[in-house]
């Protein structure tokens, strides 16, 4: 392993000075050695002193912006590596399955999970000298196109050296994954790029989940030990600007591609990093698309559009994963167009088809523990940027206080979610979160608040199957006896005489707010909400 470890130390060197010529900086020769050469470097370092100016020189005359001559000269220098790296890396092992036809491999192509253990151990000790030693920092600056042709083409001959026996499906599945291991998120990339993906879940390096069409299922893929598994959790929170280590051990952040990342590692994860990826489709659903899906009925799509059209602020209420911010995207969708909409957001999820939107996100202290913006922050600031809705994306704290402000002056139609498992709880957690803003006011003024600024509540539940529905609308009448009345006006119930099925229905209130619905124009008769018989 030490001689292994001296060949990783020849192929940084060089690559540090392929860097260098993209840069095409003129450094002395002592300095950039002094640069590539740092640490205990044994003969490999005096070797590479004595060739840096001559390197330096070649690859500054020849890197052009393919990247082309400066991998020729990189071939070069691997080329000594290679019998090392064949030791090390050629134990036998039978692939664990063959890439396609553009070397991606499904995931769900992955039958025997020891199998890919092994492959991506093998994968990780050529990564450890492609990537650990061939430091890819040193490309910023330069021409990013020749540098990542540059790798790109140094992985594909080093691979066909190394494994001249293994066949080319089983090559270019390696290539890809090795890049993805530079670039991408390593063995889960596979798994991001199954559009039915809509939570990836990695429990330990042999444990990985997935949700697809709303059902957790285990996947085979598995990572090579735990410290691969944190090297790829330190790569997806760098690409998001954060930092993750024993001092800073959770991170919560938005991916490129706008996916909910949540990273956790020791000493908090007691086996292993744990990395949880929430994705979000691209084109959000409409309330049409839901009607289709069963996650709710026209009647109930059409009375709650024409209760955003009308103004008519509403909270959406559920659990986790139920289905809140889709039907949040789905019920601004109804918003008129002449209308401004800011979204506020601890991690922008919403994604609304709407021409006049501002977005605004929080953000978290810095390393320093200042420069944090609090979701209360952007509230109050998007009171100020003249909105006539305002969204806010999860309300969870004393920003409820402000959001009902608005709501009760001037910004009508305004709507968020809430985490509740009933509508009553719903109320009841956003009574705590007006308390916990610092006011002290009595429990009557604050029900009172709450009636005045919330007029409907839509409930979300998710069921054995993966199945999301609206399970109750219901409105706030107002506070009788000290409380905060509500009225079901649709319901998910047991159908009378139906052998235990389900359906919508509604439950024969009708909403006291239907008179300003017709108000603007949608014609909703009583019958509407009677009952089936």
């Amino acid at each position: 392993m030490f001689v292994l470890e001296q060949e990783i130390l020849r192929v940084h060197q060089h690559w540090v000075l392929v860097m260098f010529g993209l840069r095409k900086r003129q450094f002395p020769d002592d300095s950039a050695a002094g640069s590539v050469n740092s640490g205990n470097a044994g003969t490999a370092v005096a070797d590479g002193r004595s060739q840096s100016a001559v390197h330096r020189s070649e690859l500054q005359s020849t890197a052009g912006s393919d990247g082309a001559a400066g991998a020729a000269v990189l071939e070069a220098t691997l080329a000594p590596v290679t019998a090392s790296v064949t030791a090390a890396v050629t134990a036998p092992v039978a692939p664990a399955v063959m890439a396609g036809s553009d070397g991606a491999v499904p995931w769900s192509a992955i039958k025997d999970p020891a199998r890919e253990r092994e492959f991506q151990q093998r994968k990780m000790r050529l990564h450890e000298v492609l990537v650990e030693a061939i430091n890819l920092k040193f490309a910023s600056g330069a021409n990013e196109t020749a540098a990542r042709n540059m790798f790109r083409t140094a992985v594909n001959s080093l691979i066909g050296r190394t494994f001249p026996e293994e066949s080319q499906e089983y090559l270019e599945r390696l290539s890809l994954e090795l890049i993805d291991e530079a670039e991408g998120l390593g063995p889960l990339e596979c798994l991001m790029r199954d559009a039915a993906t809509t939570d990836v879940l990695v429990n330990n390096p042999f444990e990985v989940y997935v949700e697809r069409h709303g059902v957790l299922e285990r996947t085979p893929v598995v990572f090579a030990d735990a410290s691969h598994l944190l090297r790829v959790a330190q790569r997806l929170t760098a690409k998001v600007g954060r930092r993750i280590d024993e001092s800073n051990p959770m991170v919560d952040a938005r991916l490129p591609d706008g996916s909910r990342l949540n990273v956790t590692i020791p000493p908090l994860a007691i086996d292993g990093a744990t990395i949880s990826i929430r994705r979000f489709p691209k084109n959000p659903f409409t309330m049409a698309q839901l009607v289709d899906r069963g996650g709710l009925s026209a009647g109930m799509a059409d009375f709650l559009q024409a209760a955003a059209v009308s103004r008519l602020s509403v909270l959406i209420s559920g659990g986790t994963g139920t289905g809140k911010t889709t039907l949040l995207n789905a019920l601004a969708g109804a918003v008129p167009h002449d209308e401004r909409i800011v979204t506020v957001e601890d991690s922008a999820e919403l994604r609304l088809c709407h021409p006049h939107v501002v977005r605004m996100e929080s953000r978290m202290p810095n390393t320093e523990g200042v420069g944090s913006v609090t979701l209360r922050d952007l509230v109050r600031n998007a009171l100020r940027m003249r909105p006539d809705r305002l969204l806010v994306g999860e309300v969870r704290g004393p920003e409820a206080i402000d959001m009902l402000q608005a709501m009760n002056t001037g910004h009508e139609g305004s709507f968020s979610t809430i985490h509740a498992n009933d509508t009553k709880d719903a109320l009841t957690r956003l009574e705590m979160m007006i308390a916990m803003g610092g006011f002290e006011l009595p429990l009557p003024v604050i029900r009172a608040y709450v009636a005045a600024g919330i007029r409907l509540i839509a409930q979300m539940a998710r069921w054995k199957g993966g199945a999301r529905r609206v399970v109750r609308v219901s409105e706030i009448v107002g506070v009788r006896g000290g409380e905060i009345h509500l009225e079901d006006v649709f319901r998910y119930q047991p159908v009378a005489g139906g052998g235990g099925s389900m359906s919508f229905q509604a439950t024969g209130y009708v909403p006291v707010c239907l008179e300003r619905i017709r108000s603007h124009g949608f014609d909703f008769p009583d019958e509407d909400f009677r009952p089936p018989v």
